[in-house]
């Protein structure tokens, strides 16, 4: 991942809705949650979650599956997890020791 993705994520996460969008595909695992699921989940209106899911769906941070009539969001984990190694990746100058404290 290069600066210019890693700012493209971020501007993706940069409202309080979508964080907590994030937070909550993150609790639910691997098994996802609905629309409304993740609406009532967010606080948030049917219309406002779609609008959010929609933006982070497009970013590639969460991916959307149809399952019958419903759509079905998960975290797409290797996208978080290479903005997190981004972030991470030279963190006490690459000292074994200190990196410690972050669990990397």
């Amino acid at each position: 991942m290069n600066e210019n993705e890693a700012s493209e994520l971020f501007g993706s996460l940069s409202n309080p809705d979508r964080l907590k969008v994030i937070r909550a595909l993150v609790e639910a695992g691997p098994e996802g949650m609905s629309a409304g699921d993740i609406a009532v989940k967010i606080g948030a209106s049917p219309s406002r979650a779609s609008f959010h899911l929609a933006g982070l769906a497009d970013s590639g941070l969460i991916l959307r599956e149809r399952q019958s009539r419903s759509l079905i969001y998960r975290v797409n984990f290797e996208r978080i997890g290479g903005l997190v190694t981004f972030l991470m990746e030279d963190c006490c100058r690459g000292s074994t020791s200190l990196r410690k404290c972050c669990g990397i």
